[in-house]
């Protein structure tokens, strides 16, 4: 039996903590951040008394207006949360060296034997929670297990500071809880049958497992999955930031739109900070996923491959891709890249490449890495920063 040494720290409504630490008036009054001034920009996070009023998130703003007169709108202040963020990931890296980020406001920590150090396996738990109170004022929950899907599901379900999930418990903490918490559920003809079958509790998926043939029938190629996400099974380990296997670039625009132009330079400008990362790792990608966030809160995904990794060759992958998922009038609010199943780059990668437009992807690598990753940037890449 494991112990329980996988820690998941949530920072509750980063954004709006944080808000509220730069002006206390702001607490305990309906507060809503968006996304944009727009008037179809959208609510992208909220306050209790914001919800009480009525609004709710992916709201645009145009009707949160209408409906709550009380609530202060703020705009998303990006450069603010992440700092907070990179603080934050600071200050808990003095309890272990193994972290591991997840999105813009979690984390998985590999504690394993700082249980012995530093006393019973709560009070490392409540040790943390009060380090990052006391340096950033940020409230947070610890999750505590032997692995990281159910550290993750303790800080949603639970609203202690910290809980701790004994080893061999997982599945009976996960039976009374709705199945929408395990990941696999997101897939949509999962959620389907789910919901065709009125499946309200973990248990009752814990019981049609059972059922071995019926269940692989249902669930076809996710049943392993399900099988073991229902049980509290997770074999993946806390990577660190620098042993994972992907590259995330995400590029926040300063004002929603559909512009082709601003577009066009958002993906020329991510399209070169994930070219110049592959090459400086001498890696390629065999999956690249670009992910659209609209200013209503939707989202939309294609994936595709890399061929070569020069810069040339990875905007027209990317290009094919925004085109292929891009089927909504809405206003695009962000762009994310996310490169992953990286492998090795091989001679015959480079054999069977452009050679002039490898070379050119090298000759500005060479000023970026003297220079850094901004020193080398188009007009219209500067002209949606803000620099011109």
């Amino acid at each position: 039996m494991h112990a329980p040494d996988v820690f998941y720290i949530r920072l509750n409504g980063l954004e709006l903590q944080a808000e509220r630490i730069l002006d206390p008036s702001l607490r305990n009054r309906p507060v809503a951040i968006i996304s944009s001034y727009d008037s179809k920009g959208t609510i992208v996070s909220l306050s209790k008394e914001a919800e009480e009023d009525g609004l709710f998130y992916g709201m645009k703003i145009s009707m949160a207006k209408r409906v709550s007169q009380s609530t202060r709108f703020l705009p998303y202040n990006w450069p603010l949360y992440s700092n907070i963020n990179q603080y934050i990931l600071q200050t808990i890296s003095s309890f272990t060296p193994t972290i591991e980020q997840n999105g813009f406001d979690g984390f998985y920590l590999d504690m394993k034997g700082i249980d012995i150090l530093r006393g019973h396996i709560h009070n490392s738990g409540l040790s943390i929670f009060k380090r990052i109170r006391d340096k950033t004022s940020i409230v947070s929950s610890v999750g505590i297990s032997v692995n990281k899907l159910i550290s993750r599901i303790i800080t949603s379900v639970v609203s202690e500071k910290v809980h701790n999930v004994e080893s061999g418990l997982e599945a009976e903490f996960l039976a009374p809880l709705n199945p929408i918490i395990l990941p696999v559920i997101k897939e949509k003809n999962v959620y389907r049958i789910i919901k065709f079958l009125i499946i309200k509790r973990i248990l009752d998926i814990q019981i049609l497992r059972n059922k071995t043939k019926n269940f692989q029938l249902l669930f076809n190629k996710y049943s392993q999955q399900l099988s073991r996400e229902c049980m509290g099974i997770d074999i993946s380990v806390v990577k660190p930031i620098e042993m994972q296997n992907n590259i995330i670039c995400q590029s926040i625009i300063p004002e929603d739109t559909n512009d082709e132009q601003v577009i066009h330079a958002i993906i020329k400008d991510l399209t070169e900070q994930i070219g110049f990362i592959l090459r400086k790792r001498k890696k390629n990608a065999q999956k690249i996923k670009i992910n659209i966030h609209y200013s209503d809160g939707h989202q939309s995904s294609r994936i595709g491959k890399l061929g070569f990794v020069d810069d040339k060759s990875i905007f027209y992958v990317l290009k094919l891709l925004f085109f292929r998922a891009n089927k909504r009038r809405n206003r695009i609010r962000s762009i994310l890249i996310d490169a992953y199943n990286l492998s090795t780059l091989t001679i015959q990668n480079n054999l069977f490449c452009d050679d002039k437009n490898m070379k050119i992807s090298e000759v500005k690598d060479k000023i970026r890495q003297k220079y850094g990753l901004r020193s080398l940037q188009t007009v219209d890449v500067l002209q949606i920063s803000g620099d011109i």
